[in-house]
């Protein structure tokens, strides 16, 4: 069975002024679509692995033909990162972690403005396309980020670091540049405002397992 494009769980005027509905429109459905297009066209030549769910999928991309590996990588990638994504974004953002993620970010940065300082410097840092992530390694909260449609599902030798996503945020030009142009310091301040903090916790306690 072909693979598809998720529904967002929102309007996509929902975000603004942080996130703003054309960017969404484009975001979710052009560019996602085209992810989820171009995988299930690599997977022409090989059906059988369409039985897998596509996080199995980028997980094992050793088990993907050579032929068509880099384009699973690439565009499943990219299906498992947006779908992921679109879950941590809200109009109704809690405005702060919740839980058991609250107490680990305590434990682990001191409190959730050093996170954001983190993360958002792992966002900023990431020379051209890519991802900035809080995820489980470990059982320990790390910090990292990947470059163009990696994640820490596919492990440390493909994407350099390896572990369970607490949260993911995009760092795509094509995630903020119709707001913010080539200010990505500014989306990745914003984007907290939208974050939602019952997911990442849902996320967490699901990465502990």
């Amino acid at each position: 069975m072909a693979y598809e494009l998720p529904t967002l769980p929102y309007p996509t005027n929902s975000l603004e002024p942080h996130i703003d509905a054309k960017t969404m429109e484009i975001h979710h459905g052009k560019h996602h679509q085209a992810y989820v297009t171009n995988l299930n066209k690599a997977l022409e030549s090989a059906p059988e692995l369409t039985s897998k769910t596509v996080e199995d999928l980028v997980k094992d991309l050793a088990s993907v033909p050579d032929a068509i590996r880099g384009a699973v990588r690439n565009n499943g990638g990219g299906h498992v990162n947006h779908s992921f994504f679109w879950k941590l974004l809200t109009g109704k953002s809690e405005g702060k972690p919740v839980g058991k993620l609250a107490e680990a970010i305590t434990a682990t940065f001191g409190d959730v403005e050093q996170l954001k300082e983190k993360l958002n410097a792992a966002g900023v840092g990431r020379f051209g396309s890519g991802w900035a992530w809080l995820y489980v390694s470990g059982g320990k909260l790390e910090i990292g980020s990947t470059a163009n449609q990696d994640s820490p599902i596919m492990g440390k030798a493909i994407a350099g670091i390896e572990g369970a996503p607490v949260l993911g945020i995009d760092v795509w030009e094509h995630a903020y540049y119709l707001n913010y142009q080539n200010r990505r310091p500014d989306y990745l301040k914003a984007i907290w405002s939208v974050i939602n903090w019952a997911q990442a916790e849902e996320n967490y306690l699901a990465a502990l397992k």
